[in-house]
């Protein structure tokens, strides 16, 4: 659904002023329907914002002074699941507050939703699990309507396991890829390492936990035994930990352990 469907379906429900029963002797003749309607929508006094808020990654003394305002401000918050979006309220010891759930099932219906009521005053702070929003969450088709429909999309930045890991690299960064998440079958993950290997460029990988293990095997087969890594496990817990070395130098100092984690693959000679 478009911008302009979004503010169709708004006006859905405003009188036809064209129709005699509900003309106003005392308005001027040559007022037209179609900019009564076009008034009331653009003199609306108060319309709401979307804030796009990073949260802890890791360490809920990471949150910043601005995001808490926000979040104890605005009438509603939008997550991924609602039982995360409720623990992450109760940690930062915040206020109840209405909670809209928009992943890939719902994104189209919630999104038009959401945006129907920001144009009706209503504020809404769109969070993830962890860290910053959008990076490989739900979020971006939301921006999108809501920019599109003239709504005002404000960053309230933060924690970022991305930056995170990025900030501890033992050499001098200029560009880098964020590869983000690759595929799960192991061949067409392969095939991924061997394109982003001919970027010459260091390459930021993340994964689920339990596929650590397996995506740093196919490092070392697509980047070679050699290559250097720097992974960072469980950022800003107690349980971090700051890995250097090669695949399976990386892979030895994390044994079984599970954990969220972001691996740096330092730049390749090609």
């Amino acid at each position: 659904m478009t911008g302009l469907k979004f503010i169709k379906k708004l006006i859905i429900g405003l009188p036809d002023w064209s129709h005699p029963s509900n003309k106003n002797e005392s308005e001027s003749p040559d007022i037209q329907p179609l900019w009564l309607k076009d008034n009331i929508i653009h003199s609306m006094t108060k319309v709401g914002k979307l804030y796009i808020v990073a949260t802890p990654i890791g360490n809920p003394r990471d949150i910043t002074l601005r995001a808490l305002d926000i979040l104890k401000e605005v009438d509603g918050v939008i997550c991924e699941e609602r039982r995360e979006g409720s623990t992450l309220l109760k940690r930062l010891d915040l206020p109840e507050r209405e909670l809209i759930t928009l992943n890939e099932h719902n994104e189209a219906e919630a999104t038009a939703d959401l945006v129907i009521r920001m144009f009706k005053g209503e504020s809404f702070a769109l969070i993830s699990d962890a860290g910053t929003p959008v990076f490989a969450d739900p979020g971006a088709y939301l921006i999108q309507e809501a920019s599109m429909s003239g709504l005002q999309v404000v960053p309230i930045p933060g924690p970022s396991s991305l930056m995170a890991v990025l900030s501890i690299l033992d050499f001098k960064l200029g560009k880098f890829v964020f590869g983000g998440f690759l595929s799960r079958v192991p061949d067409q993950r392969r095939q991924e390492l061997t394109r982003l290997r001919g970027l010459r460029l260091p390459v930021v990988l993340m994964d689920t936990p339990y596929r650590l293990a397996a995506l740093l095997d196919d490092v070392e087969k697509t980047f070679g035994k050699g290559q250097r890594l720097t992974l960072g496990f469980d950022l800003t817990q107690e349980t971090e930990l700051i890995v250097r070395g090669t695949p399976a130098e990386v892979k030895k100092a994390i044994g079984p352990r599970k954990g969220e984690f972001m691996l740096v693959v330092h730049g390749s000679p090609g």
